[in-house]
């Protein structure tokens, strides 16, 4: 219905959308990653033809993203995955689109991507064979990870040094302009710190959706340090524990072998 009333044509199931549009189709994915996708290529293929084109446009991973391009190649039909960065901001600003699968379909399909991206000439590229475009965002995530921890960590010194009653966000406007540091995230630091700068109400309980995970494991498939993308992802599973079981086992190891005190509930 929301859909509707901003002018969208909506049908009611997959097979109407699929016949509504002229051959051959190009249909653009948006849904969450696993089995969700598979789930939903399954009900799109007795509908597809030779020559249609399926974008993955979500988180898939990577080797997913690469079976799925395979069995759908067996009915001549493209899949193309595509790692979508932008966020919530990316409708105002343009997607950045990291574009893995046929070179030459990604080019004929080249006004979908110029529409999408924050520029028609920038914003978007053709990074590989299939599973790339989802590799790419994979390794894009992990590495906002290590960012997102840094600026965190920083912030907390910051916040923790009482004696110098640092206001948090005039500091972060200031490294916005010629700082080494200044990026998008630094910008949304300063608008979440002028809403809140105490973060009160906020939870310290940081989910993760996936993509840290899967760029850990590639690190070590591949015999690759990644030390910062890795602790970044352990200290959002830290977040979660609460009373930490292997905190209270430090402390009461501790007391065993050293007789040092404990600090008690």
């Amino acid at each position: 219905a929301a859909a509707a009333a901003r002018g969208f044509e909506v049908d009611a199931s997959l097979a109407d959308a699929l016949a509504r549009l002229p051959v051959p189709r190009v249909v653009w994915l948006m849904v969450p990653a696993g089995e969700v996708v598979d789930q939903t290529l399954a009900s799109l293929a007795p509908h597809l033809s030779e020559g249609d084109v399926v974008i993955d446009g979500g988180n898939s991973y990577y080797k997913d993203s690469m079976r799925r391009s395979a069995q759908l190649l067996q009915d001549d039909v493209t899949y193309l995955d595509c790692g979508t960065s932008g966020g919530v901001w990316g409708l105002q600003e343009g997607y950045s689109l990291m574009i893995g699968g046929d070179k030459a379909t990604v080019e004929r399909l080249g006004d979908i991507f110029r529409t999408l991206a924050p520029a028609a000439d920038r914003g978007w590229s053709h990074v590989g064979p299939s599973g790339a475009g989802h590799y790419c965002k994979m390794i894009h995530n992990g590495i906002e990870y290590g960012m997102m921890q840094a600026y965190a960590e920083g912030f907390a010194l910051m916040q923790r040094k009482t004696e110098f009653n640092i206001d948090l966000a005039d500091v972060a406007r200031t490294w916005q302009h010629g700082s080494v540091v200044r990026s998008w995230l630094l910008d949304l630091s300063v608008d979440a710190l002028d809403k809140n700068p105490q973060l009160e109400g906020i939870a310290p309980y940081v989910p993760d959706s996936g993509e840290g995970r899967w760029t850990v494991a590639e690190a070590i498939d591949l015999d690759v340090s990644a030390p910062v993308i890795t602790l970044s992802l352990l200290e959002r599973l830290r977040s979660r524990e609460g009373n930490s079981y292997s905190d209270r086992m430090l402390s009461a190891l501790r007391n065993q072998f050293g007789g040092h005190q404990m600090k008690t509930d």
